[in-house]
């Protein structure tokens, strides 16, 4: 029988730092590349500032409803956000 993989092995923890900064990468590319500051996307989007600063920098993740929040906001398909920066480039 399978059985779930631990979701405090290192390389797991690892994997999902990794996919934090990911994601907090992009909505801060996106927001810059657009002039919006931190306050105008907090406020588009309902994510508080403060949650904002902390997923740009790859310290909090987010429910996928705010995904769907803040891609609204940055007016951009959701898998933008998602997508490590090197394959977005390279798919344009």
């Amino acid at each position: 029988m399978p059985t779930r993989p631990s979701q405090n092995s290192p390389e797991r923890v690892a994997q999902w730092e990794r996919w934090r900064s990911v994601v907090g990468h992009n909505i801060r590319e996106l927001r810059i590349q657009q002039g919006m500051t931190q306050e105008a996307l907090a406020l588009r989007s309902g994510v508080t500032r403060n949650v904002l600063i902390d997923v740009e920098h790859g310290r909090r993740g987010l429910l996928y409803e705010r995904l769907f929040d803040i891609a609204e906001a940055l007016q951009v398909p959701v898998n933008e956000l998602l997508v490590a920066r090197a394959r977005r480039r390279n798919k344009r």
